[in-house]
């Protein structure tokens, strides 16, 4: 019965503790609320806390960096030029008991920061030129060619580069923040996260841009088209001059082999002339005589001398009637 009467207590002892103990990690901070009122001091430090069950509350903010993301909008700039406008921003909350007093959560804080940051937004960039909001600086575009000069020339119609976006966006931050102090919000960074033109100026830009990369691509075909024309030039002359280079020193290897056969056979024919004659002779009548040949000679012809049989002074003799 002792053991019985023990165990209520201890139950009734571990659920006022389990559920007035709670844990703060370095990325919260905790406001105590009793009956819905904030009491004591908001606690920021990590580690183990106590509380009175039931009737206090722990309520538990993030003590890190918060993101808040702009709705894109259209929004004219100083020269009457309409653009989408796309911001973001980066938030923390530095004083979590003033915090849950204002916007009690952070879909509260959202609704705030969206009231503050937006019309600031539309404030400075109808406030400015598009140059002013496009560039941070009037440093020279990272262009080349014919893109440079046509930069160079939009550079001067849309003017110089007074502020820049930098300047603007901590613009943007200085008129805001002071708005954000009453919510226990500070905020941390504002940037513009995209530009872009409305679809009626988009077109225009597009067939610009279009009409600048197909002048470029032109230039540089051209000039590629320039240098393979010297390249084939090159080529033709290299050829020729390799070509009559090689028909020179074939025809001097020619004419020297030539040279060495007529010496050759001159000296072989030299030993011999009436075998020369006779050699000479028959290869005229191979060339010049077939079966459907027909030649009619005087028997003196020296023609035929080979056909005339021996003679006194060589193989062969003259033809006379006597010989019949």
């Amino acid at each position: 019965m002792k053991i019985k009467a023990l165990i209520i207590p201890i139950i009734i002892i571990a659920i006022i503790i389990f559920t007035g103990a709670y844990v703060i990690d370095e990325t919260e901070q905790v406001v105590i609320t009793q009956f819905g009122k904030s009491i004591g001091k908001p606690k920021t430090a990590p580690g183990l806390y106590f509380k009175i069950p039931i009737i206090q509350q722990a309520n538990f903010f993030p003590k890190n960096l918060l993101e808040w993301d702009g709705d894109p909008g259209q929004v004219p700039t100083l020269d009457k030029t309409f653009i989408y406008v796309d911001t973001f921003a980066r938030w923390k909350i530095v004083d979590p008991l003033k915090f849950f007093e204002t916007v009690n959560n952070v879909m509260g804080a959202q609704a705030r920061l969206d009231d503050i940051i937006d019309p600031a937004v539309r404030n400075f960039i109808t406030s400015y030129p598009l140059i002013e909001t496009v560039r941070n600086s009037d440093r020279e575009l990272d262009t080349f060619e014919v893109g440079l000069s046509q930069a160079k020339e939009e550079e001067r119609t849309l003017g110089d580069v007074t502020t820049g976006r930098g300047k603007i966006t901590k613009g943007i931050m200085a008129q805001a923040q002071p708005k954000l102090e009453g919510f226990g919000i500070e905020l941390v960074d504002v940037q513009i996260k995209r530009l872009n033109y409305v679809e009626q100026v988009q077109k225009s830009v597009y067939a610009r841009m279009i009409a600048e990369r197909k002048q470029i691509a032109e230039k540089f075909r051209s000039e590629g088209e320039g240098e393979a024309r010297i390249i084939e030039g090159n080529r033709d002359k290299e050829l020729k001059k390799i070509t009559s280079e090689a028909y020179k020193t074939a025809q001097e290897i020619s004419g020297k082999a030539d040279a060495e056969s007529t010496l050759i056979y001159a000296q072989a024919y030299e030993k011999d002339p009436d075998f020369y004659s006779f050699v000479k002779s028959l290869d005229v009548y191979q060339n010049t005589m077939d079966n459907k040949s027909f030649l009619l000679l005087s028997t003196d012809s020296d023609f035929l001398k080979y056909f005339k049989g021996y003679g006194p002074h060589g193989p062969y003799k003259k033809y006379s009637p006597d010989n019949n």
